[in-house]
């Protein structure tokens, strides 16, 4: 079974104003329509979104089944004002609004609870993200809140010791996760994680001559070290692309063919169990 367990209905991977613009008054039936082809005809049928304020992705749940797709969506994920996810998600200034926003999720239909803890990854520096990550207690009760109301919970993270943090406080999957180490994977790893880690974002960046050519392949060949570990040590690993980001197309199978770079022959016996794993919790 083919799974794209990180992507964005409301993105194209062209231009991110202009796709939220393309939804903005309403979802675009005949967009979401194409996107849901696409992933139908390179053989996917189970897709996880990231999320988006607008309805996007909402709106293509509605309209899966007829695909034969399952798709799964936290509606808007939640970022702390101030923090990286204002452009596509909804803000909170404390825990008790992050609470509201929990419950109003529920109240939606949303089948889990995505919460932004760290910035991105700077492509033109190796090793450099760009924003300091939400403390470790509060990264604990934004996943206790979300899990004491029902939920399961994806985290866009990056930086061990984020990662770390995340883990020990029984996170159900982590996104991205670049810049890890020894003591972060095994977090995971021990505590049941899956990790995530959207190869595509930094492969397919890859010769486009948008960003230094040297800190894109430093950062690609790190992630894989990382995932050779991770699954080294047992650890849960699942394909997501984080299609709609820049240079990442909807229904493009680039995942399965970097992650195999990581993981050789046992590729689809490990991410198999990794998807399985998420079908279970999300």
């Amino acid at each position: 079974m083919r799974a794209d367990c990180h992507m964005h209905m409301i993105l194209d991977g062209v231009d991110w104003r202009q796709a939220i613009a393309r939804h903005r008054e309403r979802p675009d039936d005949a967009f979401i329509r194409r996107v849901l082809g696409a992933y139908r005809e390179a053989g996917f049928s189970w897709l996880r979104d990231g999320g988006d304020r607008w309805g996007a992705g909402k709106r293509a749940r509605e309209l899966a089944a007829e695909y034969g797709i399952v798709y799964r969506t936290p509606l808007a994920p939640l970022c702390k004002a101030g923090h990286y996810g204002a452009f596509i998600g909804e803000k909170y200034e404390n825990l008790r609004e992050y609470t509201a926003l929990v419950r109003k999720t529920r109240e939606n239909g949303g089948d889990f609870i995505k919460i932004m803890i760290s910035g991105l990854m700077d492509f033109d520096c190796f090793g450099r993200l760009t924003e300091p990550p939400l403390p470790a207690e509060e990264i604990r009760e934004l996943i206790h809140i979300a899990h004491e109301e029902g939920f399961s919970v994806m985290a866009h993270a990056n930086g061990a010791r984020t990662v770390e943090a995340a883990a020990a406080a029984g996170v159900d999957s982590v996104e991205h996760g670049a810049y890890l180490d020894a003591d972060a994977l095994a977090a995971m790893a021990e505590n049941g994680t899956v990790w995530v880690p959207t190869l595509s974002t930094v492969g397919n960046l890859r010769g486009t001559g948008r960003f230094d050519e040297n800190a894109v392949c430093r950062i690609l060949d790190s992630a894989l070290e990382n995932v050779e570990a991770f699954a080294g040590m047992g650890g849960l690993l699942a394909p997501g692309t984080d299609a709609g980001a820049w240079a990442v197309f909807h229904g493009d199978c680039c995942e399965y063919e970097l992650l195999g770079l990581a993981l050789g022959p046992e590729t689809d016996a490990v991410l198999d169990r990794g998807v399985r794993a998420l079908m279970a919790r999300f």
